[in-house]
């Protein structure tokens, strides 16, 4: 198995398939296999109404994104049971870093950097103000 970063094994299993070059030499792209019918995803075709949506008034736009099923607003309930994701985490794959990169980079300890990006522990107040230092 190779060692990809969450980003990478979410971009290999998109339906697109790999799409960056970093991605592509990592995962094998271009290698030969068979896959069932059901695994051979196409791209959606572009069939969205521009005019007709820019003809339409916002509470129009309103009343068609709440008909929509998938498209529902998030309710207290629903929030609840949402996991935030650490800052720190969303940093660094922003950064396309690993922890043991981030941490030998920016001198901060692995398992702290670890435990904030499990959520086990936040940063205080100047380590807050180093990672946002770091985020520029």
């Amino acid at each position: 198995m190779h060692d990809l970063r969450r980003a990478e094994v979410d971009e290999v299993n998109s339906p697109l398939g790999p799409t960056s070059p970093r991605c592509a030499s990592k995962c094998g792209a271009g290698t030969d296999f068979e896959a069932d019918a059901e695994e051979k995803r196409q791209p959606l075709a572009e069939s969205t109404d521009w005019e007709r949506l820019r003809a339409m008034t916002d509470e129009e736009v309103a009343a068609a994104a709440l008909a929509d099923p998938d498209s529902q607003p998030l309710t207290e309930a629903r929030s609840a049971n949402m996991k935030r994701v650490p800052r720190a985490k969303t940093l660094r794959r922003a950064l396309g870093l690993t922890p043991e990169e981030l941490a030998t980079r920016y001198h901060i300890p692995v398992g702290t950097l670890r435990d904030w990006e499990q959520d086990r522990s936040e940063p205080n107040q100047p380590a807050r103000a180093y990672l946002a230092t770091i985020a520029g």
